[in-house]
C-alpha cells in the first residue's frame, strides 16, 4: 500500500474515534457534574462539559497505534522508519499525553498557573532530552545557526510550552481552537510529506482528523468543550510536529515554516502579552484582549468571528505551502488570499 494511504488512514481512524467517543465523554461529564459554569470572561451561557480533549487524545493515540500495528511506519520507499524517527513519534505522543494529563487535572481540580508552568517546563525538558529538540535557529542576514546545548534546551522549552499555552489562550469561542488547530495540522501534514518527513506527517494526520471531526460537537452552538486537557495536548503535539518534521530540517525556509503555519495563535499571544505589559497588568492574568474577544466587541456574531480566524489561519498556512516550494503552492496562496479578502469584507460589513 502506498505510504501516503497510511496517513489518510490515520486521519480517518482518528476522526472516527472522536465521532464515536465524544458523545460518550459528554454523557459521563454531565452525569459526574464536571462542567464549566458560565460567567466572567466566558461567552457561553449554560454549563458545558470540558472533557472533549479525552476524545481527541484517544483518537490520535488509537490511530497511531493501529498504523504502527499494521506496519504503516514507513517512508516513501516502503522502508520501515528508522528507530530515531519512530522514537520521535512516540516521544511527541507521550509528551502530548503528559501535557494532556496536566490540562485534565486542571479541568477536574484546578491548578495554579505557576504549578502548570512548572510541570509543563519539566515535561518539555524531558521531550528535549529524548530528541524533540530545536537545534537550529534562522537569524536574519546570517542564516542558519547551530545551537549549543545550553541554548537549545531553553529555546525548545519556550517553544513547546509557549505554543501549548498559545493554543489554550485562543480556546475562547465554540470551535475556534479545534478548527484553527485542524487547519494547521493539515498544512503541517502536506508540508511534512513534501519535505520527506513521514513520521511528523503521521502525527499531523491523526491530529487533523481528531481536531476537525471534533467540530461536529464543538462548532457553534457547542455541545462540549475540549477543555485545557484538549488544548494542551493539541498545542504540544503541533509544536512537537513542527520540531521533528520541519525545524530539524537544515534549510532556512523549513525552519521558519512552523512559525508561519502557527502564526495566528503566536501573534495573538504576543500581542496580548505586550498589551497587558503596556497597560501595567500581569501578562498572565486572563482578560478580554484576544482577537476573538475584539471581533465580538466589534459586533461580529460568534460564528463570523470564528470563520474569520479560520480564514486567517488558512491564509498563513497557504503562504507556508508556497514558501515550501510545493507545486501550485502560490496558486493555493492566491486562492486563500481571495477567501481572506472576502471574509474580511464581510467582517467589515458586519462590524459596528
Amino acid at each position: 500500500m502506498p505510504f501516503q494511504l497510511y496517513h489518510l488512514l490515520a486521519f480517518v481512524i482518528s476522526g472516527a474515534v472522536v465521532l464515536v467517543s465524544t458523545p460518550i465523554v459528554r454523557q459521563i461529564g454531565l452525569r459526574s457534574g464536571r462542567v464549566d459554569q458560565p460567567g466572567g470572561r466566558k461567552v457561553h451561557t449554560q454549563p458545558m462539559v470540558r472533557l472533549g480533549g479525552i476524545s481527541i487524545f484517544l483518537g490520535t493515540l488509537i490511530s497511531l497505534l493501529f498504523i504502527w500495528w499494521s506496519g504503516g511506519f514507513i517512508d516513501a520507499s516502503g522502508t520501515h522508519l528508522s528507530p530515531t524517527d519512530e522514537y520521535e513519534i512516540w516521544g511527541v505522543t507521550l509528551g502530548g499525553f503528559a501535557f494532556f494529563l496536566i490540562g485534565l487535572l486542571d479541568d477536574l481540580f484546578g491548578l495554579s498557573a505557576s504549578s502548570r508552568l512548572l510541570m509543563q517546563a519539566l515535561i518539555a525538558g524531558i521531550a528535549w532530552h529524548v530528541g524533540v529538540s530545536i537545534d537550529f535557529l534562522s537569524i536574519p542576514f546570517v542564516g542558519l545557526v547551530s545551537l549549543p546545548v545550553w541554548i537549545s534546551l531553553p529555546v525548545t522549552i519556550i517553544w513547546l510550552v509557549g505554543m501549548t499555552n498559545a493554543i489554550n489562550w485562543i480556546d475562547g469561542l465554540d470551535g475556534l481552537a479545534a478548527g484553527v488547530c485542524g487547519i494547521a495540522a493539515l498544512i503541517m501534514l502536506v508540508v511534512s510529506l513534501f519535505m520527506a518527513q513521514p513520521a511528523a506527517a503521521l502525527i499531523a494526520a491523526a491530529l487533523a482528523g481528531g481536531s476537525l471531526c471534533f467540530l461536529r460537537y464543538n462548532f457553534n452552538p457547542a455541545k462540549i468543550f475540549m477543555g485545557d486537557g484538549g488544548s494542551y495536548f493539541i498545542g504540544f503535539t503541533l509544536a512537537g510536529v513542527g520540531v521533528i518534521g520541519l525545524i530539524k530540517s537544515v534549510t532556512t525556509v523549513a525552519v521558519l515554516l512552523p512559525y508561519l503555519i502557527l502564526a495566528v495563535p503566536i501573534l495573538d499571544m504576543s500581542a496580548v502579552i505586550l498589551d497587558r505589559i503596556r497597560c501595567g497588568s500581569s501578562p498572565f492574568v486572563a482578560d478580554k484582549r484576544h482577537l476573538h474577544h475584539r471581533l465580538l466587541k466589534a459586533g461580529l456574531s460568534h460564528r463570523w468571528a470564528v470563520l474569520f480566524i479560520y480564514a486567517l489561519t488558512l491564509w498563513a498556512g497557504s503562504l507556508a505551502i508556497a514558501f515550501a516550494g510545493i507545486p501550485s503552492g502560490f496558486a493555493y496562496a492566491a486562492g486563500a488570499t481571495g477567501l481572506l479578502t472576502y471574509t474580511g469584507w464581510r467582517v467589515k460589513q458586519l462590524s459596528r
